[in-house]
């Protein structure tokens, strides 16, 4: 599939994007394994090259990213990647994998004192949300990118922040799992299971509590009285220590709508990968969030674009029969045996030739629905590549492929 496949939507210019001085935070988001971590840190090689000072930020569990750039392991606290730079010396790469309960641990421990800390970390119900409640990963990932976003404010540590989003079921899931669990921490419900004994000792806290009394019951029931317990502990030491989860979430969540930072939306050319593009892509649009564009990875390139699916399908057909009637190279003529081979890798090679086509124009016909129905969306396209992305040449090829718009 070539650039001329994308002729109803503007080229994505990679480079212009990355060049910007004015833009901070690229936010690279899409369905769950369509090469988003590649991505992220292909752009982020790229942009050290080109002499800015990157952090690239990974939430993918797979580990690749560490592997691709050199290093042994990476961890919640940023690592420089050796040997990136511009040609002039200038730009560096620095990478780093968000570690979900550390991070939430860090909150607790910059926002309450030792004791009051402590006491947090050991709940039993703390444990547990930070660890593998749902959304917590998406709300820590916003987190993580705040507290980067303000060191490099103050220490001028990097000028681009390139986050590599988690492998959820659903790309939407970054947008919205942190204003769910902030609302989870800071709602109604929470408050409830612990009003009595907030209330406890006061003349309408006993009131209250005689009030919930069948409703800690049944609950009682359905959860133990243990885990009520450790949730009113858990409510109660956080809220005399910081609150407001959910506004916690909302003031990332207007760095992510702010002039500096853009999306960009990475799919595969399928089916589900392209509608998962497009929902996120309407997403963005309804936020007014700022969107770079979409990269297409891992399309099918064809050598002979001139040679049809079908020719290649029907050359191939008649080769094969014709070494069929030949006796397949067994008639004990070496020259005849010799020109049968022959024969027959053609006949493959045709027949691989007409497979990539047929891909190619499913790939094409996907690609022009999400065109057709996002014009003004800048896309660009990666080829599928031989093997496996596994070091920086790996990450430079594939920056290059995606700057060069073929």
């Amino acid at each position: 599939m070539s650039r001329s496949t994308f002729a109803n939507a503007p080229a994505l210019a990679i480079d212009d994007i990355l060049g910007n001085a004015n833009l901070h935070i690229i936010v690279c988001t899409g369905a769950g394994g369509v090469g988003k971590t590649t991505t992220a840190a292909a752009l982020g090689l790229r942009a050290a090259e080109m002499g800015r000072d990157v952090c690239v930020l990974t939430i993918d569990p797979a580990k690749r990213l560490a592997q691709a750039m050199g290093l042994s392991s990476l961890d919640n606290t940023p690592r420089q990647v050796p040997g990136v730079c511009a040609p002039d010396g200038s730009g560096s790469l620095f990478a780093m994998m968000l570690d979900m309960k550390r991070t939430f641990d860090e909150v607790v421990e910059g926002h309450a004192d030792p004791v009051r800390a402590q006491q947090i970390l050991s709940n039993p119900f703390y444990q547990t949300l930070s660890s593998s409640f749902a959304g917590t990963q998406e709300y820590m990932a916003m987190e993580k990118l705040g507290q980067l976003r303000m060191r490099a404010e103050a220490e001028g540590t990097w000028d681009l922040i390139v986050v590599d989003t988690p492998p959820s079921r659903s790309a939407l899931d970054f947008l919205d799992a942190p204003a769910r669990l902030g609302s989870f921490l800071d709602g109604r419900f929470i408050r409830i299971l612990t009003a009595p004994a907030r209330g406890a000792g006061k003349g309408i806290g006993r009131l209250v509590g005689m009030g919930f009394g069948l409703f800690t019951s049944v609950l009682n029931k359905i959860l133990g009285a243990q885990v009520l317990a450790d949730v009113g502990t858990f409510v109660a030491a956080i809220d005399t220590t910081f609150g407001g989860f959910r506004e916690r979430a909302d003031e990332t969540y207007a760095l992510l709508k702010d002039s500096g930072t853009s999306f960009v939306v990475v799919a595969a050319p399928e089916r589900d990968a392209l509608r998962e593009a497009a929902y996120f892509v309407e997403r963005l649009r309804t936020d007014d969030m700022p969107l770079a564009g979409l990269v297409l990875n891992r399309v099918q390139a064809v050598d002979d674009p001139d040679l049809t699916s079908e020719q290649a399908a029907a050359g191939a057909q008649t080769l094969q029969e014709l070494v069929d009637e030949s006796g397949s190279g067994e008639s004990g003529d070496d020259q005849a045996d010799e020109h049968a081979d022959g024969d027959r890798l053609t006949a493959a090679l045709l027949a691989l030739h007409a497979q990539r086509m047929s891909l190619a124009a499913r790939q094409r016909h996907l690609a022009d629905r999400f065109t057709a129905a996002h014009p003004g969306v800048p896309v660009g396209s990666v080829p599928a590549l031989a093997e496996d992305v596994h070091d920086l040449d790996g990450l430079r090829e594939v920056g290059d492929l995606l700057a060069s718009g073929l």
